[in-house]
């Protein structure tokens, strides 16, 4: 019998840590879903882009999260090679699809607007 990969208590404490903060695990969710900027965030959570920025530098740092530049503007999604994304995906087929609000930011004309 194949045993599993484990982790560290430290390492996964890190990762739940972060996850631990509403606006980051929305992010989180969101970038499973889409690739968005930081224009996009600023419009779907309704917080002020340096905040957004910073919530963004922290999951960036933990390598949760990737950037892809276009221009002047850096689009970010969910880094899946994690080495932890096998304990992160399950979490997130327990919330709710953020979809939704992506489609409703684009008819409202705010999606991709600065790009």
């Amino acid at each position: 019998m194949e045993s599993e990969r484990t982790v560290s208590i430290d390492q996964a404490a890190i990762i739940l840590k972060l996850l631990g903060d509403s606006t980051r695990l929305t992010m989180v969710k969101t970038l499973s879903e889409d690739e968005c900027c930081v224009c996009e965030f600023v419009e779907l959570l309704q917080m002020s882009q340096p905040a957004i920025s910073q919530h963004i530098r922290k999951l960036k740092d933990a390598g949760l999260i990737k950037e892809r530049r276009k221009g002047q503007w850096i689009f970010y999604s969910l880094n899946h090679d994690h080495e932890l994304m096998d304990i992160i995906l399950p979490i997130l087929t327990h919330l709710p699809s953020q979809k939704e609000k992506l489609v409703e930011l684009e008819k409202s004309g705010k999606r991709i607007s600065c790009c």
